[in-house]
């Protein structure tokens, strides 16, 4: 009961639901006990207007109310087969001696004292309705019908009376569930709409298909997603312009420590200037970082033309490879195929380099990162494989985090990379999976960013992933 209770309150589709089936159920069962009772009541009505019609019958056409002798019993009118037309014409004031039983056909034993008119006498235990009359030339008569009989036939018409609504009323009940769920459906569409949208999809919702009660918490969310996008636009433009106003004092502190390189110092005095030139450095790649990070979060323009994976690859590796040869790494792309993905090329190159980077980055010296296209019925893969010591799989729901590093790592960076490869990924909507490169022995890590493809054209044309919208 606790728990029917707690759903009632939690559901407003139930609450409506219920309230509005046990109205239909009282209103039922009101309208049904009504339409019951006036059936019952007028068929007692029209069986006492047989007994009417009967007693004139016999008054007009003269007939005797005993076609026997007394002694023998009444006379009946009555249909063999159908039990509950059984009526009974009785004449009254002749004193006889009953030999046949009520049941079997004999008289009734009424007393010719009797009232003229309609009652109902109860005679051996069993009721009779009994029609009293009084003929010009004095004679009395009575017209009789077992009760139970008039009852049964009174209960049968007024159950078929009562019949279509009892019929109608499930009906109606699940006509109602399935109106209250329909009324309820845009909200139930558009509550998925916007739990399917990504963190970066703040633009309104459509409301003028929403019900009049409904819009007002649309028209409320729109004006929320509003003040939630200025409020992360501002954050991103002082992100940038923090970068771009850190860039100034970090350019001039390396110039000044290149100077300071070229004069003569101590063996002491270069290792901390060595050390200083790296933490610049280092400065400068988080700014750089940073700024990347506020451009994947800015909504772009769609794609005027589809971007070349097999170019993009190019550049990245043009301008990756110094960093591959310093620590001897084996770098390439497997096969020739090339595919054209609606996106924007800049997006495409940050995805790409910062996973290449981050292969090269965690690869052993002497190791091996490789690129691949994998083209599948369902869409386009993009892969970087790498040997080097992969991601324990307590951390892979991190590793997307702002300035998550793995722990232990010894590798310089900022921890951007891979959540700027997540940004971008949603944003067009790709999805990026992780697994282990090495299968056999559990080693390396294939990071693959799957996008979804377009059915081929009339023309045959090479698939293409669907433009951002």
């Amino acid at each position: 009961m606790d728990g029917f209770k707690k759903l009632l309150n939690a559901s407003l589709q139930f609450k409506l639901s219920v309230t509005l089936s046990l109205a239909i159920l009282v209103a039922a069962i009101v309208a049904g006990a009504f339409s019951f009772l006036s059936a019952f009541d007028e068929a007692h009505e029209l069986q006492d207007d047989v007994l009417r019609q009967v007693a004139q019958l016999v008054d007009r056409q003269h007939l005797p109310s005993s076609s026997r002798p007394a002694e023998a019993g009444p006379s009946a009118i009555t249909n063999d087969r159908d039990e509950e037309s059984h009526v009974i014409v009785q004449h009254l004031g002749i004193p006889s001696t009953p030999s046949v039983a009520v049941d079997q056909g004999g008289p009734l034993p009424l007393p010719p004292t009797l009232a003229d008119g309609l009652q109902t006498l109860n005679i051996g235990g069993e009721k009779f309705r009994v029609l009293v009359k009084t003929v010009a030339d004095g004679d009395r008569f009575a017209v009789a019908q077992e009760a139970a009989f008039r009852d049964e036939i009174a209960r049968d018409s007024a159950l078929r009376t009562v019949t279509p609504l009892l019929v109608l009323v499930p009906i109606l009940l699940l006509i109602v569930a399935h109106l209250v769920r329909t009324m309820f459906r845009p909200i139930a569409t558009l509550s998925q709409e916007i739990d399917q949208r990504s963190e970066q999809d703040l633009h309104t919702i459509e409301s003028h298909h929403l019900p009049a009660e409904v819009r007002p918490f649309a028209v409320a969310i729109n004006r929320l997603l509003t003040r939630v996008a200025r409020a992360m636009n501002q954050q991103r433009r002082f992100v940038a312009d923090a970068a771009h106003e850190l860039r100034s004092p970090l350019t001039a502190l390396s110039l000044q420590a290149e100077r300071l390189a070229e004069t003569e110092m101590s063996a002491p005095a270069r290792e901390r200037l060595a050390a200083l030139r790296l933490g610049i450095e280092r400065g400068r790649n988080l700014l750089d970082q940073l700024l990347a990070m506020a451009r994947a979060q800015s909504a772009t323009e769609p794609p005027k033309a589809p971007a070349s994976v097999q170019g993009v690859y190019r550049r990245v590796l043009e301008d990756l490879m110094p960093l591959a040869e310093a620590k001897h790494i084996d770098i390439g792309v497997e096969g020739a195929q090339d595919v054209q993905l609606w996106i924007s090329e800049l997006d495409l190159i940050a995805v790409v380099k910062n996973l290449v980077e981050n292969a090269i980055r965690y690869t052993p010296e002497g190791g091996r990162v490789d690129l691949a296209i994998h083209v599948t019925n369902c869409g386009t893969e993009l892969h970087v494989l790498d040997t080097g010591p992969g991601i324990p799989l307590t951390e892979r729901d991190r590793i997307f985090d702002p300035f998550y590093r793995t722990l232990g790592s010894d590798q310089p960076g900022s921890g951007l990379g891979l959540s700027i490869v997540q940004t971008i990924a949603a944003r067009v909507g790709a999805e990026i999976v992780l697994d282990v490169a090495d299968k056999k022995h559990q080693t390396g890590l294939d990071i693959a960013v799957c996008f979804r493809h377009c059915p081929p054209n009339a023309a045959g044309e090479p698939l293409a992933q669907e433009p951002a919208r």
